[in-house]
């Protein structure tokens, strides 16, 4: 079996994610094709297509967003993502279960002796008038009934796994401070959630398997669960595995891919790209060393934006308040290297200030 070293799978996951180029692509068709954006933080997915797609305007996501074509909704390991309309619907049931147990996971002795059923059904008859609700709004209403778990408890379990919601906008708009008010997935999309599959078949995890190696290919099994969450996906690995084409990692990890998805040669040349928060790229994999070190995994988590230089995260960053994009090596960059950060980073201070600043400070090295 052919054994793919990091390099090859860097290469690979930059190809997938439009990283070695800027596509030309619509965004609607991007965002379906990474298989959404991570979002808990509202303007970050904005980054994360300037940096994937060629001359992107953010006013066309925000208009996606209030053609309601695009949601922001929580779906993958129960963190808000930015999916298009058709994927939320079509996965959002093979996620319920997941969710619940997520949340669960915090809230276990808040919630117990609450039959999550008749708070769900508390949920939908509270938000059945339509009218968008805070996640305290919803919470309070519900509260008389239980009393005891916690207004945060019984509001997180309502919003984020029992009944399928949406962030409305303004949420989510370039350049727009809101609140989160939520509203049913159903009831803002003007259609119902695609029903659970009959037992026996789990056609959608079938085509989560499918859109993830699509997105983040060739991929273990392990970084398949630690993309969307998803426990109960091995019947559906297994249903569409004489599809896939199999290789090694330097691990000796089996890893899965689509026959004709691109796996470009090692030693493509890789642009230096700036990452936004949580971007999946990073995230999308259990074992994350195709593209960030195990000195700096700790990065991807905390919710530090990365620069990508020759395909792997090297730098963070951060704008200030004057409008300069400020880089923070991790290591020591080349000269070339260096050129090339500051030449994308006077980019992305254009793009953050609507040009009004091309201003790049590169820190020192560090010792």
């Amino acid at each position: 079996m052919t054994v793919l070293d990091s390099r090859a799978l860097n290469r690979a996951a930059l190809a997938r994610q439009s990283l070695l180029a800027r596509a030309d692509a619509p965004v609607l068709d991007t965002v379906a094709a990474l298989g959404g954006l991570q979002a808990q933080e509202p303007q970050e997915p904005f980054i994360g297509l300037w940096s994937r797609l060629r001359a992107f305007d953010p006013s066309v996501l925000s208009d996606l967003l209030t053609g309601r074509r695009v949601v922001r909704t929580h779906l993958m390991r129960r963190t808000v993502h930015l999916v298009t309309a058709d994927d939320a619907l079509a996965w959002r049931a093979r996620h319920d279960a997941m969710l619940r147990q997520r949340v669960l996971g915090v809230y276990r002795q808040d919630l117990d002796g609450v039959d999550l059923e008749e708070l769900a059904e508390a949920g939908r008859a509270v938000m059945a008038d339509g009218e968008p609700r805070t996640m305290t709004e919803l919470a309070r209403a519900v509260s008389e009934r239980w009393p005891a778990p916690g207004r945060r408890a019984l509001g997180e379990m309502l919003v984020a796994a029992l009944v399928p919601m949406v962030q409305l906008p303004p949420r989510g708009l370039w350049r727009t401070r809101a609140g989160v008010r939520n509203a049913t997935l159903s009831s803002w999309l003007g259609r119902e959630i695609d029903p659970p599959a009959p037992a026996g078949t789990d056609p959608v995890g079938e085509a989560i398997v499918r859109r993830y190696l699509a997105a983040f290919g060739p991929a273990a099994s392990a970084d398949l669960r630690a993309w969307c969450g998803l426990a109960g996906l091995p019947a559906a690995v297994a249903a569409v595995r004489e599809e896939l084409v199999s290789f090694r990692d330097e691990r000796g990890r089996e890893l899965l891919d689509l026959p004709d998805a691109p796996r470009p040669d090692p030693d493509t040349p890789a642009p230096v790209r700036f990452l936004p928060a949580f971007d999946n790229a990073v995230l999308g994999y259990q074992d994350r060393t195709r593209i960030i070190d195990d000195a700096h995994r700790g990065l991807s988590v905390a919710g530090a934006r990365v620069v990508l230089v020759d395909g792997r995260v090297a730098a963070t960053w951060t704008v200030e308040n004057d409008d300069t994009v400020a880089v923070a090596p991790l290591g020591r960059f080349s000269r070339a290297d260096r050129t090339a950060v500051a030449e994308e980073g006077e980019a992305m201070a254009s793009f953050l200030s609507d040009g009004d600043s091309r201003r790049v400070r590169i820190d020192g090295s560090p010792r």
